[in-house]
């Protein structure tokens, strides 16, 4: 009952806040639809305590530097952007182009602006990537990416992309990378819910300055040792080497 609840509720949302955010989309400046958008998440994450019983525990606020800097956050949920996006007044987000396949989407994405790159990478993706978060930093807004560019289900890992690198190098942002086992109570796109409450850490910000390889491996294991202690934690397990172990999907 809890997941049938929590699903009528999000299409009711999603339908209602998506139109309205079309039409606001259709005003000057990125004021209207921002604000819709902020309702929006700010329902959705109510909705997720009151009707799937998924309640948030914030760690790690204190970390967050001042200005600009990148959240590089694992992704276990659809719910991951909901949660994280209602932690901030004005958030850009990267997120791939198969969104602005659903109607007037595209147009709310830009008016957001949101940096959508192509979902199959490649040069051209980095190429949108670094103009489209240049304006965002321009802005000094805070942004968020999910370095896999994939849902992962818990437990597993996709390889981590160098978009995140390439941002974190060209705009001299430090990166705070964001763990959390939010996908044991909203499992990636699936429609079963489980009530109990989900954590978000933001862990120490990584300093700018670091090599390709050197900065990819710490945010890796950062995000993923930290994950696997917020999963253990919640399921009342204790942590095991083997789950810190590199596990990745292919």
């Amino acid at each position: 009952m809890r997941s049938f609840a929590f699903n009528i509720a999000y299409w009711i949302l999603s339908i209602g806040y998506g139109l309205t955010a079309a039409f606001a989309a259709l005003a000057p400046g990125r004021g209207p639809a921002s604000w819709v958008i902020r309702r929006y998440v700010m329902r959705m994450v109510q909705a997720m305590a009151i009707f799937a019983g998924i309640r948030l525990r914030v760690l790690g606020r204190e970390r967050l530097p001042a200005g600009a800097f990148i959240i590089a956050s694992k992704h276990q949920s659809w719910g991951d952007g909901f949660a994280t996006y209602d932690q901030f007044d004005d958030l850009a987000f990267v997120t791939g182009d198969h969104l602005e396949k659903f109607p007037l989407l595209g147009g709310v994405l830009k008016k957001l602006g949101a940096i959508v790159v192509n979902s199959c990478g490649g040069h051209e993706a980095r190429k949108a990537l670094a103009m489209r978060a240049a304006e965002a930093r321009a802005e000094n807004r805070r942004i968020l990416i999910y370095p896999e560019g994939h849902l992962a289900p818990v437990g597993k890992k996709f390889k981590y992309r160098s978009g995140v690198w390439h941002m974190y190098r060209d705009f001299d942002m430090p990166v705070v990378p964001l763990a959390t086992n939010l996908g044991l109570f909203w499992p990636e796109e699936k429609y079963e819910k489980h009530a109990g409450t989900a954590t978000l850490d933001f862990l120490e910000p990584i300093p700018t300055g670091l090599p390709k390889d050197e900065f990819l491996a710490r945010l890796e294991a950062v995000i993923e040792a930290r994950t696997a202690e917020l999963v253990a934690e919640a399921a009342g397990q204790p942590v095991s080497p083997a789950m810190l172990i590199d596990t990745p999907t292919k």
